[in-house]
């Protein structure tokens, strides 16, 4: 439906290449994208008119204010800025909202709603469930707010730990002594880490103690104190290692549980992710986020594909003939 033409004002000329692209390529790539929106640039003025013209006008207004923030756009925020205010969100207050620089000197940042919803969860909880398909940024951004709140001196040490579930091949045979055997179990949360903390500075802290990374089983007859501890792959939890994990929890801790109950490896299927929401519904301080497709941050395919799979499960369920 066509709206009113929309005129917007850029506060400088210096903005311009940053908004428009080099040779207008961000331009173009918003042209193509509301292609019955015209646009018209003269000067530090631009002119929208035609359908979505509003969503147009919107998104120009959110890049300006990412560029007046210190952001520069790129390919990935042009098209995560796009999708944002497509959904009518915020693309400046999610791209903009750093959690602490990584080891490589950038800036760790939520790249979706559905991200930033996640991470301010995590700060406002004592236990967060990160639900979701895998590249939604559960773990990293859960390794992430760790390493801030042990900058910030808000907890005295983090551990990783997920469940050592054999997925076609026995522990047992595996060369090496028990930790040389789960060790692939755990090397993604090494991953996360080294993104956030140089090798040397892991390994240090490890030596002190500081950070710990070891699987579910080696949480037993535990209580964790003053640590920020991260869960992760929790779908192959069993329901009583999930009670067991749940409990270890003492004072000044902090806790974030991740998942994705469509990748459930445990023996005869008893995650202990199944029916958790409904039992721990209402509890003071304990939230569930659940990520979808659209906070896919790896490559645009991955988001496509997981799409294929859900709709392919929906029709699988729906009884009505096709």
């Amino acid at each position: 439906m066509a709206t009113a033409p929309i005129r917007l004002t850029v506060p400088g000329n210096h903005l311009m290449p940053g908004l428009l692209g080099q040779h207008d390529e961000w331009l173009e790539r918003i042209e193509a994208r509301f292609p019955e929106t015209d646009i018209l640039v003269r000067g530090n003025e631009i002119r929208v008119s035609g359908d979505q013209a509003d969503t147009v006008g919107r998104l120009f207004e959110e890049m300006i204010t990412l560029l007046q923030r210190g952001h520069r756009i790129d390919e990935s925020s042009l098209g995560l800025s796009m999708d944002m205010v497509a959904a009518d969100e915020n693309p400046s207050e999610v791209l903009t909202a750093d959690i602490l620089r990584s080891a490589r000197g950038g800036r760790v940042r939520p790249k979706s709603a559905g991200q930033k919803r996640y991470v301010d969860a995590i700060r406002r909880n004592t236990i967060t469930f990160g639900i979701g398909p895998a590249g939604t940024g559960k773990s990293w951004l859960a390794v992430a707010m760790a390493v801030q709140a042990l900058q910030a001196k808000e907890v005295e040490r983090i551990i990783l730990t997920r469940p050592a579930v054999e997925a076609g091949e026995r522990l047992g045979f595996l060369p090496g002594d028990l930790m040389a055997k789960i060790d692939p179990y755990l090397r993604p949360l090494y991953d996360a880490l080294y993104d956030m903390v140089d090798l040397d500075g892991v390994t240090r802290l490890q030596e002190r103690g500081v950070i710990e990374v070891a699987p579910l089983a080696f949480m037993r007859g535990r209580t964790l104190n003053n640590s920020f501890i991260i869960l992760d792959e929790a779908q192959n939890t069993t329901p009583e290692q999930m009670k067991m994990f749940l409990t270890r929890i003492g004072f000044g801790s902090k806790v974030v549980v991740t998942g994705d109950a469509t990748q459930i490896d445990v023996p005869d299927g008893r995650s202990g992710l199944h029916r958790l929401e409904p039992k721990l519904r209402g509890i003071d301080g304990l939230e569930f986020v659940l990520l979808g497709s659209r906070d896919v941050v790896r490559h645009r395919i991955v988001a496509a594909i997981i799409d294929a799979y859900d709709a392919a499960d929906e029709a699988r369920s729906d009884p009505r003939p096709s």
